[in-house]
């Protein structure tokens, strides 16, 4: 039997599209149902003291908390928005009830953007003047809005492996019976073809789940019939409870739980023969957090020529042979200057020598000078400095002027204080007062200085409610 030794073992992270093979094996593809019903609009809680925030408000709330740590995370996740029983209807199938909410060019079903979060995140705003609710499934009606959501939600699902990508649809909803309306032998085909659609996702490999909106005078009730659609039997229904519809205020934390599913880091390959191989995953219980790039689209991006003028720069302010073996810590150098000093008993502190900061005389060589002022030239202009030192001294001068402005309103409102205006307008002696006397009350109360006497008198009087 011929052996590999380098292939006895063999690790993913050794192929040349270990970046892209990880990016789809660490994917989730996440299709959000949001119930927009009218009960989903009515107050969450019955205390009088407590902010009565409704049910949709916490949904909205927590998906935007889902999407934020998404986005921040630098996730290769990709997600869509759908709300059912909605008065509009927006989707590919044209399916009545149903909305897909996306923004912008985005794809309904893509990686979480800016623009999506910081939209979604005041949908409450102007959500009924432009989706609209409507009540469910009602009698009489033939419609089902829930059996429409589910194929629309599998619909945007489509894209992608199973084999290699997790794919979910998270229902959002305090309404435990959709079809309480409904009678008879209609509510036995909507609720079998309902849970058959449902089931027909999970055959495909899509997985179901359900967060539940207990009521404050009513606990949901998973055994009238989402029990049947997610597939949950005996004690699972009631465990099940508790994990999803614990208090409104954990909803957040409980969809956090959902989202971070364990994904698989790689994928170690055991060769016996050379027809025969044992795979083993490896799941990481721990992942490292790192900064994400969020949405870079609207940033400034450098021309050519700015570009180029950086680089000279950096080459003309290049350290030779620099080491960060060279610098000493300036703090940990005055920390134990300090020392030094309580020690031997000396009033005055050693200088310290901080290399950290900048080399002024380097800076200032002729050659660097030039080069900088060639950068500065092509980010900011060539007359940046005049215009910079022009606004400098247009925002002195309006400073100066404010000051002389209100010295002057100081000084007419001292002097004005010393005359009884209202005493003066009602015995008709204003007109016996002088052109700058009945200037200072004007000034006093920034009111116009402009016409004759008799139309500064008529001005006072205004003011003074005569």
């Amino acid at each position: 039997m011929d052996l590999d030794p380098e292939g006895l073992f063999r690790d993913d992270s050794d192929e040349e599209d270990d970046n892209a093979q990880e990016r789809e094996t660490n994917k989730d593809m996440v299709v959000y149902l949001v119930d927009a019903s009218p009960k989903m609009f009515t107050p969450a809680t019955t205390q009088a003291d407590e902010k009565q925030e409704t049910y949709f408000h916490t949904i909205v709330n927590c998906i935007t908390q889902s999407l934020k740590t998404q986005i921040i995370g630098k996730s290769y996740d990709e997600v869509a928005i759908c709300f059912f029983n909605t008065k509009e209807k927006k989707n590919l199938q044209d399916l009545a009830g149903v909305y897909v909410y996306n923004v912008g060019d985005r794809d309904p079903l893509d990686r979480p953007t800016a623009r999506l979060i910081k939209d979604f995140s005041s949908i409450e705003d102007t959500f009924m003047s432009n989706i609209g609710s409507r009540y469910g499934i009602t009698a009489g009606s033939r419609e089902n809005t829930l059996y429409n959501a589910l194929w629309v939600a599998q619909a945007l699902l489509r894209k992608g492996s199973v084999k290699t990508i997790s794919k979910r649809i998270l229902i959002f909803t305090n309404e435990d019976d959709p079809f309480g309306a409904i009678t008879g032998a209609a509510k036995t085909d909507m609720r079998r073809t309902t849970i058959q659609r449902a089931k027909d996702a999970k055959d495909l490999g899509l997985s179901l789940e359900l967060l539940p909106l207990s009521r404050p005078d009513e606990e949901f009730n998973m055994s009238l019939f989402y029990a049947d659609l997610i597939g949950l039997e005996g004690d699972e229904i009631v465990e099940y409870l508790p994990s999803a519809g614990e208090r409104l205020d954990a909803m957040t934390d409980q969809l956090k739980k959902r989202m971070m599913k364990k994904r698989r880091v790689k994928t170690l390959s055991f060769a016996i023969t050379n027809d025969v191989c044992i795979e083993v995953n490896t799941y990481a219980l721990i992942r490292p957090t790192t900064p994400g790039s969020c949405d870079s689209d609207d940033a400034p991006r450098a021309t050519d020529e700015q570009i180029k003028k950086a680089s000279s720069l950096l080459k003309r302010i290049d350290l030779k042979d620099f080491s960060v073996c060279h610098i000493a810590n300036p703090a940990l150098q005055r920390h134990y200057g300090i020392l030094e000093a309580l020690a031997l008993g000396e009033d005055e502190m050693p200088d310290i020598k901080d290399d950290t900061l900048p080399d002024e005389v380097g800076l200032g060589r002729s050659g660097v000078v030039k080069t900088i002022e060639e950068f500065k030239a092509s980010v900011y202009g060539e007359n940046h400095d005049q215009e910079e030192a022009d606004a400098t001294a247009a925002k002195a001068s309006r400073g100066e002027a404010s000051k002389k402005r209100k010295a002057i309103t100081d000084a007419a409102s001292q002097k004005s204080a010393a005359y009884d205006w209202a005493e003066l307008a009602d015995n008709g002696k204003l007109k016996d007062m002088t052109v700058v006397e009945l200037k200072r009350y004007l000034t006093a109360h920034s009111l116009p200085l402009s016409g004759k006497k008799e139309a500064l008198i008529s001005r006072i009087l205004t003011h003074l409610g005569k």
